[in-house]
């Protein structure tokens, strides 16, 4: 059994796709859920079309060079002929806020706005504006990205998993614009210290935040990244391997 691809906690608990012998099947990851997998060697998680897997076995993960699907829209800064269908929809710009001051400007399909926030495991988030289409909306996201910035990286968000939001800096960076609305997200994961950054599938979910998995296993609690799991191979036992404790464990 291999993973074949994740989803991000979003109304729904977040789940991993996994694959054997061509069949595709989703394993829910909510709260509670017993984890107990082994991480096997891990390469191409091949593709997905509908309920069947076409596996690969190319060296390269999660996808090889062959599988690697190319977002047109990943890098664009409104320079561009709106290839996609999607392009001609209407688009919201954004800024979301990671705990505690982590801030970024996104832009989405307007009616996807609730949902991505959730999928990016959002804190805060204010909707600025509403534009006709995404070319205007990648232009306007440039612009106010050269200050603020338009990425986060997953440690990044681990490192605030257990904290608030600061007040003080969003209240300030909001001021600087007039949302449309704003949002706060609970995610109910209840930690009181930063879960260990780890790769790991072995445990009891305390519940997810995006695509940030954390499970608590022994006396200490793990985050794991989604997409660090895909192209594994899945053995149906519990992992043997040393982890790296928290303080709380030795209290």
């Amino acid at each position: 059994m291999q993973v074949v691809g994740y989803r991000a906690r979003v109304d729904d608990p977040a789940a991993l796709v996994v694959a054997s012998e061509g069949t595709v099947e989703t394993e829910s990851l909510g709260r509670g859920e017993t984890l107990s997998y082994t991480l096997g060697e891990r390469h191409c998680a091949g593709t997905v079309d509908g309920d069947s897997h076409v596996a690969c076995d190319a060296d390269s993960a999660p996808y090889c060079e062959v599988h690697t699907s190319r977002w047109p829209c990943a890098r664009c800064r409104g320079d561009c002929s709106l290839p996609l269908e999607s392009c001609e929809e209407e688009h919201a710009i954004y800024l979301a806020a990671f705990a505690p001051a982590t801030f970024k400007v996104g832009v989405t399909r307007s009616w996807r706005l609730d949902r991505r926030l959730r999928e990016q495991g959002a804190d805060c988030a204010a909707h600025l504006r509403t534009v006709a289409n995404g070319r205007v909306a990648r232009q306007i996201e440039a612009e106010i990205a050269t200050d603020i910035g338009d990425k986060v990286r997953v440690p990044t968000k681990i490192e605030g998993l257990h904290r608030s939001v600061d007040d003080a800096a969003w209240t300030a960076l909001l001021d600087r614009f007039e949302p449309i609305e704003t949002f706060q997200f609970d995610y109910e994961l209840s930690l009181s210290e930063r879960p260990i950054p780890e790769t790991l599938l072995s445990g009891t979910v305390v519940g997810a935040q995006g695509r940030v998995l954390v499970v608590e296993n022994g006396a200490s609690t793990y985050a794991v990244d989604l997409r660090d799991l895909v192209g594994h191979e899945l053995t149906d036992e519990p992992a043997d391997r040393a982890l790296q404790s928290s303080l709380g464990a030795f209290d």
